[in-house]
């Protein structure tokens, strides 16, 4: 089964996907992570990403899809496959159903994780991270059981995305909505649009979700 996550920076979509990967198998496709993978792995695709970045230039969708079709390649046909944070346009939306064309495979779902702006700016002013393991972490929703020692790795080492800050979350949710959202109109002709209470628990989510993959 092959699904999007959609929905702005700090909607849950990462959370949701790692338990998806855990609890189903699947992969998890973030162009951000196999961008980084590319680059340091010095592979053809990341070289030439590279070259981009260092210019100061966006890397454009040829380059992306050139990721998606080589993990989609390495990837077993019954391993599903998750792609957060793309598509972001209705031209990478073609694209994509062109990549997976290729490789045999359909989307079955595109899930939206609906947000209010105002709570996710406390969810996103609150978080961080435990610098060793990456286990996530919020002032007020989710603190360490012992003061300063994460819950999973035991480490005191903490780190706070210095993007994480509510002007930042009002110029992505902007963007968002701007960029992303209007691709919602080619998922829902097709009537594979499903939408998620994102402001829910972490569990909520989790349950509304593994509901629509039982529809499929």
């Amino acid at each position: 089964m092959n699904i999007i996550l959609l929905g702005p920076p700090g909607a849950g979509k990462g959370t949701q996907a790692n338990l998806l990967v855990e609890h189903h198998g699947m992969k998890q496709l973030s162009t951000g992570d196999m961008l980084r993978a590319a680059v340091k792995a010095q592979t053809p695709v990341g070289v030439e990403a590279k070259a981009v970045m260092d210019r100061g230039e966006l890397v454009s969708d040829d380059i992306v899809s050139a990721l998606i079709d080589a993990e989609l390649a390495a990837m077993g046909e019954d391993v599903g496959a998750i792609f957060d944070g793309y598509p972001r346009t209705e031209a990478q939306a073609v694209a994509l159903d062109e990549l997976l064309a290729k490789h045999g495979r359909k989307l079955a779902h595109v899930i939206e994780l609906v947000v209010d702006e105002e709570a996710l700016v406390d969810r996103v002013e609150g978080r961080y991270t435990c610098a060793n393991c990456g286990e996530g972490y919020h002032d007020r929703h989710k603190q360490p059981e012992i003061e300063g020692v994460c819950d999973k790795c035991g480490s005191t080492e903490f780190k706070r995305r210095p993007d994480d800050n509510a002007e930042t979350v009002r110029t992505r949710m902007k963007e968002y909505r701007a960029k992303t959202a209007p691709i919602l109109p080619y998922y829902e002709q097709r009537g594979i649009v499903q939408r998620v209470d994102g402001m829910a628990s972490i569990d909520e989510v989790t349950t509304a979700i593994e509901k629509v993959l039982a529809s499929a």
